[in-house]
């Protein structure tokens, strides 16, 4: 990094967006409000004393109070962005002038990411050797993979692990099926309040979102290609949809497909969508979804983004290295030349576009997503001794209370049943 400064233990991009960053962190507090009761919660019961957490997830303003949530509960913190271009570096500096340890800035070199993680697992080993707990929470299971692969040691303090998105999910549940995993982990991403709604309206929004920011193009009429169907595609493509757009759906899980059809969206195989579509969307968690073989097929002037965790929906690497020139033409919009007259657009380096070329999802939807994070480390630390080294959900009882606290910060009350509504779903005598 060329202009890395120092602020105590973290290294950030330029301390003095600190102002700037506690402004906006400022604004996401305010559309927290369930974030903000657990805050006080924790502020009172101080359930995470003698913790300390090592977190690899988006620096943005919503993990800024995620951070200052988990502190109010006793805990001391060191994060690393979960993604090079994701981090938002006013955000870090407002964080490195905190009591949190930061190693993060947006445009980090591969090389400069993995040493970012390094320095939180060194972190976690100093916390180790003053007696604290350490726990983990995780978006895209880089860190928790790491401490496996190389630092097996800290497994033996890591009282429990945290994951936030799907794709680390799909990897720590192989893991556990290996028999690799050696720690227990909650996969908040499974939560009814995360998946049902940061995956659903916060993916479909904010990838909208960085698409528009980074080409400024009309969404109406274009011929939008959405690969995956899952929570997260099926809210692009109603997103797309709703701007007017013609969407079509790409999938390989037949169940998943006939929703898509059932919802009123054309199924077609990549190789047919890459005749034809001008804005294509990966949203699936696997690797090569769209190949060199898809690309060259496709309209010149075709823009591609990635909306799953890491860079490899999209064969971006054979991409770059058949390219005749590749082309800067905005922040977060890479021209890429191709043989003869031939040009497709790439948003965001191929990497998630929502963060690389936007500010992610909504505070709001958020809020709810952190909720799940800082109550599954509480549950974590208190339910310790009972978690087996397995991928664990948090108990609904939490999941139903997360979405009660939502209800209450934006003042809506729902019915409770009566005592012969519960005894009659009860029974199983009542009949017609």
């Amino acid at each position: 990094m060329k202009y890395s400064k120092k602020s105590g233990n973290s290294k950030v991009k330029d301390l003095s967006l600190a102002k700037s960053g506690a402004k906006n962190v400022a604004w996401a507090k305010d559309h927290m409000k369930a974030l903000a009761q657990v805050k006080k919660k924790f502020e009172r019961e101080k359930p995470l004393k003698d913790l300390f957490v090592g977190m690899a997830l988006h620096i943005t303003k919503e993990t800024a109070f995620l951070i200052e949530t988990l502190q109010a509960g006793g805990a001391k913190v060191a994060i690393a962005g979960c993604n090079p271009l994701s981090t938002q570096d006013d955000v870090a500096a407002y964080l490195a002038n905190t009591n949190a340890i930061v190693y993060g800035w947006k445009g980090e070199t591969t090389a400069e990411y993995w040493k970012n993680l390094e320095s939180v697992v060194g972190q976690l080993k100093a916390a180790v050797d003053a007696g604290f707990k350490i726990a983990t929470i995780d978006d895209g299971c880089d860190l928790v993979s790491l401490i496996h692969e190389k630092y097996t040691k800290l497994l033996d303090h890591l009282v429990v692990g945290t994951e936030e998105t799907t794709t680390g999910v799909i990897r720590l549940r192989a893991m556990e099926k290996s028999g690799a995993l050696k720690c227990p982990v909650i996969a908040v991403n499974d939560n009814k309040t995360k998946h049902l709604f940061d995956n659903y309206y916060g993916t479909g929004q904010s990838t909208i979102d960085g698409i528009i920011r980074a080409t400024s193009t009309m969404i109406a009429g274009s011929k939008f290609v959405v690969a995956g169907y899952g929570p997260c595609g099926e809210g692009l493509s109603k997103c797309a949809r709703g701007l007017g757009a013609i969407v079509s759906v790409t999938e390989v899980d037949p169940i998943r497909a006939l929703q898509a059809r059932m919802d009123g969206f054309e199924v077609v195989k990549m190789s047919e969508a890459a005749t034809y579509g001008d804005i294509f969307v990966t949203v699936t968690g696997d690797i090569n979804v769209i190949t060199l073989k898809h690309i060259k097929k496709m309209k010149t002037g075709t823009i591609l983004a990635n909306s799953g965790h890491f860079d490899v929906e999209i064969d971006v690497r054979n991409l770059y290295k058949q390219a005749k020139s590749v082309e800067q033409i905005r922040p977060g919009l890479q021209k890429i030349n191709m043989i003869g007259e031939h040009f497709i657009y790439l948003c965001g380096e191929g990497r998630l576009v929502n963060l690389a070329c936007a500010e992610g999802h909504p505070s709001v939807v958020m809020s709810l997503s952190f909720c799940g994070q800082a109550l599954a480390i509480e549950y974590g630390i208190k339910n310790a001794e009972k978690l087996e080294n397995k991928v664990h959900v948090l108990p609904g009882k939490i999941d139903n209370h997360i979405a009660t606290l939502q209800l209450e910060a934006i003042g809506i009350g729902i019915d409770k049943l009566t005592a012969e509504q519960e005894k009659y779903l009860a029974s199983w005598q009542s009949g017609t």
